[in-house]
């Protein structure tokens, strides 16, 4: 099975409402390894920011899945505004995933787009990466939503990925967060 993903961040320091606490990293990691082996993934299609994202990347690069990434922008800025402007380490973690993903030849950065769409259109890549991916190795295709189960409201980029993903015919797994 082909899997794309998307998923909360890690919570920011400042953050009002849970969604994603550093506390229950462990607790994912372990939720969503065990998704990976029950589905039979053979490959992980997700972006790279910190929390869902590396957290998934992370493990099945120790499975031995194939991964490909997605980035909205160009790498430097991605991990400046994605992936080290949040609580953890995840700045490490990224260089060495993005730096096997990239030997590999599975990075694609999508070309500039005004910011409110990058997001977005990154999403939509996942998604359509992972089908052709699923097309071409003549496996299913699923997606994986990592989060807490409740819409943040207009623009949740997460929901957003699930809405379509669904509309795309995928069958949609939840890992929740909290």
């Amino acid at each position: 099975m082909i899997v794309a993903l998307a998923g909360r961040r890690i919570d920011s320091a400042e953050a009002k409402e849970p969604r994603f606490p550093v506390s229950n990293i462990e607790t994912v990691r372990t939720r969503v390894r065990a998704v990976l082996q029950e589905k039979g993934a053979t490959a992980l299609v997700s972006s790279a920011a910190c929390g869902a994202d590396l957290i998934a990347l992370s493990e099945a690069g120790q499975l031995g899945l194939r991964r490909r990434v997605i980035l909205p922008t160009e790498r430097r800025r991605f991990r400046e505004t994605s992936v080290t402007d949040r609580p953890g380490e995840w700045g490490p973690l990224y260089d060495q995933i993005l730096d096997a993903v990239e030997a590999a030849g599975d990075l694609v950065v999508l070309q500039n787009r005004p910011d409110d769409d990058a997001y977005s259109a990154a999403n939509c890549a996942i998604l359509d990466e992972a089908l052709a991916l699923a097309k071409a190795v003549q496996k299913p295709a699923a997606a994986l939503l990592v989060w807490d189960g409740v819409s943040r409201g207009d623009h949740d980029l997460t929901e957003e990925f699930g809405v379509e993903a669904r509309k795309q015919g995928l069958e949609v797994i939840e890992v929740r967060t909290i």
